[in-house]
């Protein structure tokens, strides 16, 4: 299908400024939901990037859902004579901003912890030395457990 260059170009500086663009199945829309292009241009100018592989198509619920690829965006960039520095909107990093009323944290993630006291080798002792494994149950300890296996009772041992 022949596209006119100009828009050819809205649709590659729409699709590269997001990373993704979304179209509509409706081959005889007048234009695209947000680009001022018809829709069935813009269907058939991202068919033929999927075809190169510079797109991934995903359909569902008669809309189509174009992603670019790093190959893609490489062509793009080259086709729209832009700058290595600019990338596309889902590849930037989002900063997410500290949540009002959270403590401000010095360094590290996760939740507050207190220092301990004695340092790693003093975790969950006591400080009485007991709790450790020095009393034991003795030699004629022998535990019954019922209901080995499956439920049974156990065979008698001799």
């Amino acid at each position: 299908m022949i596209i006119t260059k100009a828009d050819r170009r809205t649709i590659y500086e729409a699709l590269f400024k997001d990373g993704v663009l979304v179209a509509k199945k409706d081959f005889d829309a007048p234009k695209h939901l947000e680009l001022d292009v018809r829709n069935l241009l813009v269907i058939k100018a991202c068919q033929s990037l999927t075809s190169k592989g510079f797109v991934t198509t995903q359909f569902s619920w008669q809309y189509y859902y174009y992603v670019l690829t790093p190959e893609g965006i490489d062509y793009l960039r080259e086709f729209l004579h832009l700058p290595a520095e600019i990338v596309p909107a889902t590849f930037k990093k989002a900063v997410r901003a500290a949540r009002p009323g959270a403590p401000a944290r010095a360094g590290g993630e996760g939740a507050y912890r207190a220092p301990r006291r004695d340092g790693e080798d003093s975790y969950r002792r006591r400080e009485d030395g007991a709790g450790g494994k020095e009393k034991s149950a003795g030699d004629d300890f022998r535990p019954r457990f019922s209901g080995v296996g499956r439920g049974g009772p156990r065979p008698a041992e001799a």
